[in-house]
């Protein structure tokens, strides 16, 4: 039987899991026979949703990310405990994972990007490729209170020095303590239906633009959704993100309220639109920025007008990239929640685009599944004779 490529896969977020799938279904597309395990803490049903094939899936905390006390909102000291406490027995965790990948029949590991994918693949003795834009120890590096914790860099740079490549995307942050990194496109949704296909499905308006709040599995809360209903010249979206169970179809895929209108996503995959279509449908994306949803909305030509998220170090790089590849603009929490967006979109998507402006490629995870099937194939190593005893 062929080896299994197992991903690892950070918790953090939406990101990290929906570039992995990407991936995985680039490589199903390539070897439909490829057999695939995802060890990670994000949902299960974001997988079941969006897989184009078979996984084997199970839950496994792969890494603490970052704490969110919501979408916009971190905690830096809880970040840095946490991050600790999990990285202090990082030899122990990779340890117990030899037997899952004995079970999984494991001949590569693919992290994105949590340490232990590659503490495992060293203990295990198994190569394993990182995918990201930036490495943990680049993030908490950045939070003062790292200084109590002496230990947690040196574990995390320790294990990602074990990965036998990375594959580095654009607006990146880290690396570099991996000798062997490349450098990849944007891993990036796009969609496959029009917007008036979209807006047929889902029953939408296509009177005005077509706005989306992407803010997540946080969502927003405190959002004046009342405000949202007036627009005048915008229709706002926002989805539920966690699904309602299957069988209830009773369950409309819509809840209009004047120019707000609130998805429910599961309805929304199941009548064959997918969260990209969303995002390619709509003229702007109203969000924190975020990997997946910028490169998302520069591979569907989608405005981004975003607002601060806290210290998180990637923020400042995404910011200062941004404008090289989408029209953006920021809009502050304030204005955010009050629900008063009119302005700031009317600012927005007056900006002309830039002149010889060169569409970047977003074909990162076609890309990776090529190196990923190739790196699959290669002959394992034969191991070393033991040395013969001196006397």
């Amino acid at each position: 039987m062929a080896a299994a490529i197992v991903f690892y896969v950070s918790g953090h977020g939406f990101g990290h899991a929906s570039r992995t799938i990407e991936v995985i279904n680039a490589i199903l597309v390539r070897r439909p026979e490829t057999r695939i395990g995802v060890r990670t803490a994000a949902p299960r049903w974001l997988f079941d949703l969006t897989v184009k094939g078979k996984v084997t899936f199970s839950t496994l905390e792969a890494d603490t990310g970052v704490v969110q006390i919501d979408a916009l909102t971190l905690d830096e000291a809880d970040s840095i405990r946490r991050a600790s406490a999990f990285h202090s027995d990082l030899v122990t965790r990779a340890a117990s994972e030899t037997r899952i990948l004995r079970e999984l029949g494991a001949g590569l590991i693919v992290g994105d990007i949590p340490p232990l994918a590659f503490a495992v693949g060293a203990a295990a003795g198994i190569p394993s490729i990182a995918i990201g834009n930036f490495t943990w120890d680049w993030v908490y590096a950045d939070y003062p209170r790292v200084r109590l914790a002496p230990s947690l860099l040196p574990a995390i740079r320790g294990a990602y020095a074990r990965a036998s490549m990375a594959l580095r995307l654009p607006m990146s942050g880290g690396f570099e303590t991996i000798s062997n990194v490349k450098d990849i496109p944007f891993i990036a949704r796009h969609a496959t239906r029009t917007r008036e296909e979209v807006c047929k499905i889902l029953k939408l308006p296509t009177d005005k633009p077509i706005i989306l709040a992407s803010f997540g599995g946080y969502g927003l809360p405190g959002l004046d959704t009342d405000a949202l209903a007036k627009l005048k010249k915008y229709t706002a979206i926002t989805t539920a993100n966690l699904p309602l169970g299957r069988g209830r179809k009773e369950m409309p895929t819509a809840e209009r309220t004047g120019s707000f209108i609130s998805l429910n996503e599961e309805a929304m995959y199941d009548s064959g639109v997918r969260y990209e279509d969303l995002v390619g449908a709509a003229e702007a994306v109203v969000t924190k920025p975020g990997y997946g949803i910028i490169s998302e909305c520069i591979a569907n030509d989608s405005a981004i007008l975003y607002t601060s998220r806290g210290h998180f170090p990637e923020y400042d790089v995404l910011v200062e990239d941004l404008p090289k590849y989408a029209r953006s603009a920021f809009i502050n929490h304030d204005d955010l929640f009050a629900g008063k967006w009119e302005t700031h979109l009317d600012k927005l998507l007056a900006q002309p685009k830039q002149k010889n402006y060169k569409k970047p490629e977003t074909n990162g995870a076609d890309v990776a599944a090529e190196i990923l099937l190739k790196a699959l194939d290669k002959p394992p190593k034969k191991p070393r004779g033991r040395p013969k005893a001196k006397f």
